[in-house]
This record gives structure tokens, C-alpha cells and sequence, in this order.
């Protein structure tokens, strides 16, 4: 079966490895420790879901709705998340490395400490965001906005910055080897 209405519900430790989620309610679930790897969650509806320390490698996450969703050190590696809403989400710690981010909505979002190592954030709305510790290692920043961010203690080695606009950045222990 496909989607789903679970609004709240308790989905702690359930093993859901391969199901397919395509649109389901999932709003305020609780999923901390799930294996969801290999679902398919596109366009499901998870605001303010609980996904701690949950392992989503290989999960479809296109157009899914995660804002204010709790991701604090959730695996996603490769992960297409494009067009999907992290608006106010918290994602400390997580492994975004490599991640399919086109169109994603990512305003206000806590990114403290998490790995963006090769994605490509251009064309992406980062106001408000929280990237202090994150490793931005060969991310591309062509023409983003980072106005008056804080990017203290970022590693933004070999990133492209070209035409970015650091205006106000606190780049206070930020590496930027060759960027």
C-alpha cells in the first residue's frame, strides 16, 4: 500500500526498510530509531516528525514536507531532497554529503555542525540559517547570498565562492584553503 494518514503516530524502532510512503500524513509522527532505508517518502507530509539518528540511506525524499522536522544526526548521503521543505528543521550533525538539494527550502534551518561536503546549494534561499561547524567542503556557493550569516568555524575548503555575497559573515575560524 501506498500513503497513508498516521498523523502522531508512534513508529519508534518499526522496521519500514523498502515501504513506499508516496504522500502519506505522517505530521508530528514519531520515527526516532526506524529503518527507513530504501522507502520511498515523496511528497509525504512529515512537519514536525521526529527522524533522530534515523538511518535514510537510499530513501526518496523529493518534494517531501519536513519543516520543523527533528533530523539532529539522521544518515543521508546522495539523498535527493529536491524541492523539499526543511524550512525550521533541525538537522545538528547530520550527513547531508553529496545530497540532491535543487529548490529545497532551507529558511531558518539548523545546519550546526553538518556535512554538505559536495552539494550544491546555488539557487538556494539560506537566510537565517545556522551553519556554524559545518563542513562545506567543495560545496558550491556560486552567487548565494550569505549576508550576515554565521559562519564560525565553517570548512569551506575548495568551495566555490565565486560572486557569493559575504557581506557581514562572521567567518571567525572558518578554513577556506582553497576556496
Amino acid at each position: 500500500p501506498t500513503g497513508g494518514d498516521l498523523p502522531g503516530a508512534n513508529l519508534r524502532e518499526l522496521n519500514l526498510r523498502g515501504v513506499d510512503l508516496t504522500e502519506a500524513n505522517l505530521t508530528g509522527a514519531n520515527l526516532t530509531g526506524a529503518k527507513l532505508t530504501g522507502a520511498n517518502l515523496t511528497g509525504a507530509k512529515l512537519p514536525g516528525v521526529n527522524l533522530t539518528e534515523v538511518d535514510l540511506t537510499g530513501v526518496v525524499l523529493t518534494g517531501v514536507d519536513l519543516a520543523g522536522a527533528d533530523l539532529t544526526k539522521v544518515d543521508l548521503p546522495g539523498v535527493a531532497l529536491s524541492e523539499a521543505n526543511l524550512r525550521e528543521a533541525n538537522l545538528t550533525g547530520a550527513n547531508l554529503s553529496r545530497a540532491k538539494l535543487f529548490k529545497a527550502i532551507l529558511a531558518g534551518a539548523n545546519l550546526r555542525e553538518v556535512n554538505l561536503r559536495g552539494v550544491d546549494l546555488t539557487e538556494l534561499d539560506l537566510a537565517g540559517v545556522n551553519l556554524t561547524g559545518a563542513n562545506l567542503r567543495e560545496v558550491n556557493l556560486r552567487g548565494v547570498d550569505l549576508t550576515e550569516l554565521d559562519l564560525t568555524g565553517v570548512d569551506l575548503t575548495g568551495a566555490n565562492l565565486r560572486e557569493a555575497n559575504l557581506t557581514g559573515a562572521d567567518l571567525t575560524r572558518a578554513k577556506l584553503t582553497g576556496a
